[in-house]
């Protein structure tokens, strides 16, 4: 058989060039030895063990590092870099509770100081407490941070959801509340002692299936839901759920019924404000529901899953009413408008017939209401929850086990906020009285004569 004869040559080839080396690559034929410098040929399993060894990057026993990048990383770290790269970096989801009111909407404006948002302090409590360095905070992609949803100026959240890649630190949650102000949470346990991230020394090779299994323990001892390597809080939400709170006077009849705190919700006019709330149900374009989106963009187009007003409670000698809207998506200030154009037509100042015109091309206004009452209560993942929910490597989304915390945190931060700042900056009462200045029938005049001229609504900053 020709094989070992292949295998002679082989070796032969191997002695008379020398062994592989991996910075110089296989070495040339070389030329016969000097006299008196001949040296007797090493056994072949010498020999195939010195191969074996140089290409391993083995030389004289030891291991040659020849990566740049790694040995100046080792130089500038000291104790605390070294400690940071033994642990694990995972991406994760944290579920955020925050109240609104003095801030700047959620997402983060880099380069700005003046308009303090959400993001803002919760970066910073990130950097402090050790989970991501100081870089990652100065630009936020290199954590792959994002959030479900970007609420607007003085709008708050119970249930909001944000992405990233952590270290995974000892007692990571409370760590990260304790830099915290007490009106932003992050919801959940934290994890106690160092031994929750250390390896099992009996499991020295443990298989893949094996490490994320434990690596999802620790997660859950930790408060934490661990998701994909490619998961995006924005893209991987289904749907979203808001609240608004307003006090109950806002829908009573301007010419009938009082408009003070004495003013109480009868159930015909609840049915009647259910009945309305319902027409937003299915997909409708919203372009007259926001600001820079045309009747034709596709857009502008939104599906609302359900829209309901809940029963009145009382706080504070004050009634108050819930209204609860879930859809995919929304735009800009487009639920604050959806509420404000049911309340215009409750009280009388607009007709029914508007909801129907609001929806077509022609331009319609509709007043938008204070942001002070909207709330992000909930984000769905139902589509991630049914493809990885139970795959055995990861979890779902669905924050029962957090419903406690969250429930607090709206008892004790968001609702007070709400009831005190209506109390004393009478935030809607002030909205109700810009109402009789809006023209509700501009588009249908605008029809009957198309040399009309629409007026513009009334400037609302926000």
């Amino acid at each position: 058989m020709a094989a070992p004869g292949l295998r002679a040559a082989a070796g032969a080839l191997r002695r008379a060039c020398g062994a592989w080396s991996p910075r110089l690559g296989r070495r040339l034929l070389r030329s016969p030895p000097m006299a008196g410098n001949v040296q007797a040929p090493a056994p072949v399993g010498a020999a195939r063990e010195q191969d074996r060894k140089a290409r391993s990057g083995w030389q004289g026993g030891a291991r040659v590092w020849e990566d740049a990048e790694q040995q100046a990383k080792k130089l500038r770290s000291g104790p605390d870099g070294e400690l940071r790269r033994k642990l694990p970096k995972r991406k994760i989801v944290l579920l955020v509770a925050y109240s609104g009111k003095g801030y700047h909407g959620m997402q983060r404006n880099v380069g700005s100081s003046q308009f303090k948002t959400i993001e803002d302090d919760l970066v910073s409590a990130l950097v402090r407490s050790g989970c991501i360095p100081e870089n990652h905070g100065e630009d936020m992609r290199k954590m792959s941070f994002q959030r479900c949803a970007r609420t607007d100026k003085g709008v708050s959240a119970a249930g909001q959801v944000v992405s990233l890649k952590v270290w995974l630190i000892d007692d990571i949650l409370e760590k990260i509340n304790s830099h915290l102000p007490p009106h932003i949470r992050i919801l959940g346990c934290a994890p106690h002692g160092s031994a929750l991230f250390q390896p099992n020394p009996r499991h020295r090779s443990p298989d893949l299936v094996e490490l994320k299994q434990v690596m999802t323990l620790l997660c859950n001892k930790a408060g934490l839901k661990r998701v994909t390597g490619g998961f995006n809080s924005k893209n991987k939400c289904d749907a979203r759920t808001y609240f608004y709170m307003l006090p109950t006077f806002a829908f009573a009849h301007k010419d009938h019924d009082v408009q003070d705190e004495s003013y109480r919700l009868s159930a015909e006019t609840l049915l009647r404000v259910n009945r309305l709330l319902a027409c937003y149900k299915g997909t409708h374009n919203f372009h007259n529901f926001t600001s820079q989106k045309g009747p034709r963009e596709a857009s502008a187009r939104r599906y609302v899953l359900d829209m309901f007003c809940e029963e009145p409670f009382v706080r504070d000698s004050m009634e108050f009413a819930v209204i609860k809207v879930k859809g995919q998506s929304f735009m800009t200030h487009q639920i604050r408008k959806m509420v404000g154009l049911v309340v215009a037509i409750v009280k009388g100042y607009a007709p029914e017939s508007v909801l129907e015109r609001s929806w077509g091309e022609a331009k319609v206004d509709v007043p938008k209401a204070p942001g002070l009452g909207l709330v992000l209560e909930r984000v769905h993942f139902e589509k991630y929850n049914q493809r990885f929910g139970n795959d055995g490597l990861h979890e779902p989304l669905d924050w029962s086990q957090e419903e406690a915390g969250v429930t607090a945190f709206k008892e004790q931060h968001i609702y007070p906020t709400i009831i005190s700042t209506e109390r004393h900056e009478r935030s809607m009462a002030q909205w109700l009285s810009t109402l009789p200045v809006h023209d509700f029938n501009a588009t249908a005049h605008a029809a009957a004569c198309p040399d009309a001229k629409v007026p513009s609504p009334p400037g609302d900053s926000d």
